[in-house]
């Protein structure tokens, strides 16, 4: 009796969360209703066939209880056509009303109208980048041997057809509304997963292949871009915005997006222009830029001239040195408007770029650099390097040959939010996550005493 009331009890309890729970599809931002239908209906013939069949073993428990006065030993019945029969024509109907409509769904999902028009999302650890085609409306070939550090879409520099396309080196990409579109998908590295919740459709971005998917945005607004295949340590902050726009907004920007050619015909940068403007910088960082702890100056020789040219950027557009607690950085905000041009950040990273590289001051000596390489190999290195040199495939600066006073600094920053909240910091949002490997101040020691060690 009482395992009777139990059962009955957890098909009670289930039914109720099911309708009280808060988790619930996001609402929907495409054509692709017909995979909703989907799965609801898979949801109503599981729920169904869930219900009677725990309700049915309740009732069998209750009804064929023994009693007393009763055999103990249960009667041996090894077959039953009737039963056998019907619980077969039942699954065969229930099986068909889940798997029917979804051929139905994948048929249309595979067949892209001819007015669709296309664009390529590009995925490696742990980076998105996109692409459309140019005015001529065909996008080039492509293909991860042709990948530099200037060509990180690996844009075949010889077919004359890609020369025009729209690139895009951000975790950012638009779409038209009410506009079909076609999403060509490719990885660079490992198995990836291009999914927008509110569109319902996802696909598989496969090393050595383009797979696609196809969908019409139904309504205007910003929607996460997941992976949901797992890459990788960096695989939870592999995260990219899409944002549905009307018509005259999506042309011009994309418009705005510089061409492939563009991007492979920038004039070199001006060192001699570079060392002049670093002048004003010297007076913070050194005139080697060796940096300076007394005035906050990190040390910015030996950092790559692209994380450098990012972070001036950066102050310039407010994305680091706005928050109210990031005294200094707010110091540095109206310095790094003296270069506001492309150009002139171009100028003076290249020419902080060519300055020797001196000894790093070290003065977090309290850690333990063998407790400190576990975590660093382990989190650290996936982007970093195992050598701390940093890589522009990952968007990821040199830490080898830093001051570890600002390390520590930064480090603490990320943890308190003051740096890494900004919307559009995509790069400082992973740190605010990875960062969290160092759970305490001891283990965060260990990392920068190891860190010291490399040169």
């Amino acid at each position: 009796m009482a395992i009777a009331v139990v059962i009955v009890l957890l098909v009670v309890g289930s039914v109720v969360f099911h309708f009280a729970s808060p988790w619930w599809f996001t609402e929907i931002a495409s054509h692709w209703t017909s995979v909703d239908f989907t799965i609801e209906l898979t949801f109503w013939v599981t729920g169904l066939v869930f219900v009677l069949v725990n309700l049915f073993l309740a009732y069998s428990v209750y009804r064929y209880r023994q009693r007393k006065g009763e055999p103990s030993k249960a009667v041996y019945e090894p077959e039953n056509a009737r039963l056998e029969t019907g619980l077969t024509v039942l699954t065969t109907l229930g099986v068909a009303a889940m798997l029917a409509p979804g051929l139905f769904v994948w048929a249309q999902f595979v067949s892209v109208p001819e007015d669709a028009t296309e664009f390529e999302a590009f995925g490696s650890q742990w980076q998105w980048a996109f692409r459309y085609p140019g005015d001529d409306g065909v996008m080039g070939t492509a293909d991860i041997s042709h990948i530099t550090e200037t060509n990180p879409w690996g844009i075949n520099p010889d077919d004359p057809n890609g020369q025009d396309d729209r690139v895009v080196k951000k975790p950012y990409m638009m779409l038209q509304v009410d506009q079909p579109v076609k999403a060509l998908l490719r990885s660079r590295d490992v198995l990836h997963n291009y999914t927008v919740p509110q569109f319902r459709i996802k696909m598989d971005m496969v090393p050595g292949m383009v797979s696609y998917l196809w969908l019409t945005p139904t309504r205007t607004g910003v929607f996460d871009i997941l992976c949901e295949q797992y890459c990788g340590l960096g695989h939870h902050i592999m995260r990219a915005r899409v944002e549905v726009a009307e018509p005259a907004q999506y042309a011009s920007w994309l418009q705005e997006q510089p061409t492939f050619a563009e991007t492979q015909t920038r004039e070199d940068a001006d060192i001699g222009a570079g060392q002049q403007a670093y002048a004003v910088c010297a007076s913070c960082h050194g005139q080697q830029g060796e940096g300076n702890q007394a005035m906050n100056a990190p040390k910015l020789a030996g950092l790559q001239p692209w994380y450098i040219n990012r972070q001036l950027r950066y102050y310039q557009e407010g994305v680091r040195g706005a928050h109210e607690d990031d005294e200094f950085g707010r110091m540095m905000a109206p310095m790094a408007n003296m270069v506001a041009s492309p150009e002139a950040r171009a100028n003076v990273s290249a020419y902080i770029a060519s300055l020797p590289v001196s000894p790093a001051a070290t003065t977090q000596n309290e850690g333990d650099p063998a407790r400190g390489m576990r975590i660093y190999s382990a989190n650290c290195a996936s982007c970093h390097g195992d050598d701390g040199m940093g890589s522009w495939a990952t968007d990821a600066p040199a830490l080898a040959g830093m001051d570890d006073w600002y390390l520590a600094t930064q480090l603490q920053n990320y943890r308190d939010g003051i740096r890494g909240a900004h919307r559009e910091d995509d790069y400082g949002y992973q740190m605010t996550s990875m960062v969290k490997a160092m759970r305490t101040q001891e283990q965060q020691n260990d990392v920068i005493s190891y860190i010291n060690t490399l040169r």
